[in-house]
Order: structure tokens, then sequence, then C-alpha cells
């Protein structure tokens, strides 16, 4: 991905600039994903805390993951729409919604996690890359 990269929440209170390239470009379809987006998935961004510049104000709420750690969501506050997230296992890391950005073509997704619990009728992506659940930190496309 070409940096930089800008994007933001649905009502544009939020916004944000990318000044890193992802480390990681994902299709979640964990069961939190699904309900957070309303959809079969969720798109994300894994980039580096320091290159990301975020203005707005986000409303935090926090809950284990089945892997038993801490995911942080961040939402605006005026539209509720899901902007970034961190997790307890990946310090440093933020992991920005792709269809956030400005422009949604700069998104080609690497890999799918969850995969398991992706619904018969959702569509698969075309990643090089696929798990059934979320892998080791040393088996990610990076």
């Amino acid at each position: 991905m070409n940096v930089p990269q800008r994007g933001g929440c649905l009502c544009g209170a939020v916004r944000f600039t990318l000044s890193s390239a992802p480390a990681v470009q994902g299709v979640s379809h964990c069961r939190d994903c699904q309900k957070v987006s309303g959809a079969t998935h969720q798109t994300q961004l894994a980039v580096p805390a320091d290159g990301i510049e975020l203005s707005g104000e986000t409303r935090a709420y926090a809950r284990p993951a089945d892997s038993g750690n801490v995911v942080t969501r961040h939402f605006c506050v005026r539209c509720g729409s899901p902007v970034q997230s961190t997790n307890s296992s990946m310090p440093g890391m933020v992991f920005l919604r792709a269809t956030h950005l400005d422009d949604p073509e700069a998104f080609v997704p690497a890999m799918e996690v969850y995969t398991a619990s992706r619904p018969s009728w959702g569509g698969r992506f075309a990643t090089p890359v696929s798990f059934e659940k979320m892998p080791p930190s040393d088996a990610l496309p990076v």
C-alpha cells in the first residue's frame, strides 16, 4: 500500500492519516468482528501506532477475545462507526478498518482469519493465505 493514506468515520468527525504502510492487510470472520461490522467479516489494516495520526473523539469498549487477549475497540462518539482497535497481545500495533480509507482500492487483503466462523453463504476472498482461527504471530504474512 502506498502511503500516505487518509480516511475517516461515516460523519467525518474522526479522521486518520497513515504515514506507515500496514504490516498486515487482512479480513477477519471472527464472531466479534461480524457483530461489530454487521457483516460476515471485517477488513483490517495492522499499522504501527507511531505511523497513524488520528483526530477526533472516540469512545472505547474492551473485552477479552476467544484467545484471552483483550481487544479494545474505538468508535466515533458522534456516528458510532468502529474506527480502530488494539490487541493486548500486539502492543504498538493499531488495527484500522480498511473500509474507512478514502480510497478503498488501496486495501488488498493478504490473509483471512477465522474462516471456520465464516457463514456458508459468506463469500471467500482471493487471499494467498487463510486460517481457520487466529494464527500465531510468526505465521502472519508480513
